[in-house]
């Protein structure tokens, strides 16, 4: 993401915790390296964040070396972090306190989505700094909407999270009754995945998740911290999750499995264990 805008002619400071990232960064693309998050931010018009956890968005904005201690009125906030709703509320009140934009912008696309500059972003703020910074997203990204106030990009995607949970576990066991049954299941995806059924999913992971193949993206620990506030916050709203709750508990075991790192696909293994 950070290449694209610097190929698109942008100054780009980057920040990593593991400082031979940043500067590997650096031999690829045209920008510096920044040692701390303070640095990084200092005299620049936008700062964009992605990192793991709400810990971690916390640490690097707010912290005592964090981005909003560097930066100057009028500058903007990107975060790009799948975190909660109620962080996203925070900051954002955080940073007007301080005359700062903030926005929440998670991310759906995955690795292969950053690497080609095609990923969806679903974004909470204000109508006025959405259109600033959109040009900027739009080096990387096929799709970028404002959802509503802050934190509605976040509960955009945790309705993306809940969407997806159903849909892999819907193909892991329809494969799985497919192998059981003595089907051929090249023969039946290439039926299925031309009608109603098809998905980005069944098409991109069939044939992984019956090799048993699981190292091509986003890992199950993620997909499990994402539900985990996707749950709490349908308790706080009250809204039912049936599935999405059933398949968080069938992510742990897949955990249990030593499937940690593996991509989300691989709620077939614990059928096929």
């Amino acid at each position: 993401m950070a290449g694209f805008l610097s190929r698109s002619g942008h100054d780009v400071v980057v920040y990593n915790r593991t400082t031979a990232k940043a500067e590997a960064w650096c031999d690829e693309y045209t920008g510096s390296v920044a040692l701390t998050p303070f640095e990084a931010a200092r005299d620049v018009d936008v700062v964009f964040c992605c990192v793991g956890n709400d810990d971690d968005v916390r640490e690097v904005l707010i912290g005592e070396r964090g981005a909003l201690q560097g930066l100057s009125a009028g500058a903007v906030v990107v975060d790009h972090t799948t975190a909660s709703a109620e962080l996203a509320r925070e900051l954002y009140k955080d940073c007007k306190a301080r005359s700062i934009d903030f926005i929440d912008a998670p991310l759906s696309g995955g690795q292969a989505g950053a690497e080609n500059g095609k990923l969806t972003i679903m974004v909470g703020g204000d109508q006025a700094v959405f259109d600033r910074v959109s040009p900027l997203m739009d080096c990387y990204a096929k799709a970028i909407t404002l959802i509503g106030p802050a934190g509605s990009g976040q509960m955009a995607k945790m309705v993306n999270q809940i969407c997806i949970a159903g849909v892999v576990q819907g193909i892991a066991e329809g494969l799985h009754f497919a192998m059981r049954a003595g089907l051929d299941p090249a023969k039946v995806i290439a039926s299925i995945s031309k009608g109603a059924a098809q998905s980005w999913q069944m098409e991109n992971r069939w044939e992984t998740m019956i090799k048993g193949e699981f190292e091509f993206g986003f890992a199950v620990d993620w997909m499990r911290k994402d539900l985990g506030m996707t749950l709490a916050e349908a308790e706080r709203i009250g809204a039912k999750l049936e599935m999405a709750k059933l398949v968080d508990s069938y992510y742990g075991e897949v955990q249990a499995l030593g499937g940690n790192r593996w991509d989300t696909s691989s709620l077939i293994a614990r059928l096929e264990k």
